[in-house]
């Protein structure tokens, strides 16, 4: 298959990524390397840019994208990894991390990755091949109970008992172990009146497994205090999210870098020592234009968001 890929809101996350044409750069998210490319093409020759991602198929592509710059280093590491892996590279602190959260369209694209409910394949849905669970763990080894949590909490989907059950029920027979098994179960337990109107049936139940896979929340949890740490005051922090659990939980960790009180509202002066860290650079979220949309329609629903590192103190707090 040849490869393409779409950078999504490409000019918007690099104008918000870079500050300065000398400075060092993290793309945590290499994927096709298409913000790394514009991005390098503002550096000067001694600007320097860090590419992690955890598929080894990316960091492959991304070097043959990259494939004649000398300023660039690649790193195949999840971005839980962030601070430790920068700091083995003796890269902190840095000007700007760029974070591009989400599957990529290759890894929808290649059908054996499991992670589209457009094309049969075996049920893995695992970014990085190196780990051990797999979407047909989940569906085969975990309770309805926990599957149920699972498409409710990650998927938003309001049929998720149902479709667990159903599930459940499938096994029964035999283990499933094709994505187009999963999504006939998800069909059959969604009722067809329901399945009529909005997204794919299966759309909420395939971002669930994946992202339970990938303990992508937890993930990206950890990582955005060490990405703070890991910039210098000034640098930027760009973040660009695909659904609303992802930007829920990137617009609540940047407004705690705000330094807001946190003490009872009784008390006559603070106590809770509050200091910002950081200040945002936009108070609502950055989304692709019509004329984006309308040219990459799986740009519909992301979010940009980008905060600015104003002090140490999360350093001073963390070392």
């Amino acid at each position: 298959m040849a490869y393409k890929h779409t950078s999504v809101l490409l000019n918007e996350a690099v104008d918000y990524w870079f500050t300065d044409p000398d400075g060092v750069y993290v793309d945590a998210t290499l994927g096709g390397a298409g913000h790394s490319a514009l991005l390098l093409s503002r550096l000067s020759p001694r600007g320097k840019l860090f590419g992690l991602d955890q598929d080894p198929a990316a960091i492959r592509r991304g070097g043959e994208c990259l494939a004649q710059e000398t300023r660039v280093t690649l790193l195949r590491t999840n971005f839980a990894a962030l601070e430790d892996k920068l700091r083995e590279a003796g890269a902190l602190p840095v000007n700007g991390i760029l974070f591009d959260l989400g599957v990529s369209s290759p890894q929808l694209d290649e059908g054996e990755r499991g992670f589209s409910y457009m094309r049969d394949a075996q049920l893995d849905m695992r970014m990085d091949p190196g780990r051990e669970l797999t979407a047909r763990d989940i569906v085969n080894s975990w309770s309805a109970d926990e599957i149920c949590r699972v498409i409710r909490r990650f998927g938003e989907e309001k049929w998720a008992k149902r479709i667990a059950e159903f599930i459940a029920q499938a096994r029964e027979t035999h283990p499933l172990t094709t994505t187009g098994e999963l999504v006939d179960v998800i069909k059959a337990a969604i009722p067809a009146s329901a399945r009529r109107e909005g997204p794919h049936p299966a759309k909420r139940t395939f971002q669930a497994l994946r992202i339970a896979v990938n303990d992508e929340l937890g993930v990206l949890e950890r990582a955005l205090d060490q990405a703070l740490r890991c910039l210098v005051p000034g640098g930027h922090l760009v973040v660009i999210t695909f659904h609303s659990l992802e930007d829920r939980l990137v617009k609540e960790k940047m407004r705690s870098w705000l330094g807001k009180c946190t003490c009872p509202p009784d008390l006559p002066v603070c106590v809770c020592g509050a200091a910002a860290s950081a200040r945002l650079l936009n108070r609502k979220p950055v989304l692709p234009s019509a004329t984006e949309i309308e040219n990459n329609p799986r740009s519909r629903s992301a979010k940009l968001r980008a905060a600015e590192k104003i002090s140490e103190s999360l350093n001073d707090t963390n070392s």
